[in-house]
């Protein structure tokens, strides 16, 4: 198993995430855009990313929704988050077990992610909507890749 990115260690960082929305729940789309912030604040004029920047970084947001929902199921199963259909859509939130289970966690790594996922959470979930945010995120990311690439002499005639 890897434990980089499994559905054990994408739970904690959405645990970490639903405890610092409470009692706002979140859908998916929202979790995807504050796990994507959370671990590279730094990109977002926020704190130091938790995460480096990877060339691949730009495919993360695709791969980054399938691994939420496995960390959602282990969530839901072990009874830390619940789920609800709602008019706006299927939104999930922390229980009061879960959010208990964040507050006993003490390692410095959980501390960091505290931080983010409030950084996180009062700078994106209340100024706009999640597929806004995401296309900011993917502008900066082909905004970035296109000064890269003239750095580069790349597309000169």
């Amino acid at each position: 198993m890897n434990p980089l990115n499994s559905p054990v260690e994408v739970g904690m960082r959405t645990l970490v995430l639903l405890a610092r929305s409470h009692p706002h729940p979140l859908d998916l789309s929202w979790l995807v855009v504050l796990d994507h912030a959370m671990l590279h604040s730094s990109q977002f004029d926020g704190p130091p990313s938790l995460h480096p920047r990877l060339p691949a970084q730009p495919g993360e947001l695709g791969m980054k929704r399938q691994m939420m929902q496995e960390g959602l199921e282990v969530l839901l199963r072990a009874g830390l988050a619940t789920v609800e259909a709602t008019e706006g859509g299927i939104v999930y939130q922390v229980t009061p077990r879960g959010s208990g289970f964040v507050g006993i966690l003490e390692a410095p790594y959980v501390g960091e992610l505290r931080q983010r996922a409030q950084w996180a959470v009062e700078q994106f979930a209340s100024t706009t909507d999640a597929v806004a945010a995401t296309r900011d995120i993917t502008t900066r990311w082909h905004n970035e890749f296109t000064t890269d690439m003239q750095h580069l002499g790349v597309g000169r005639g």
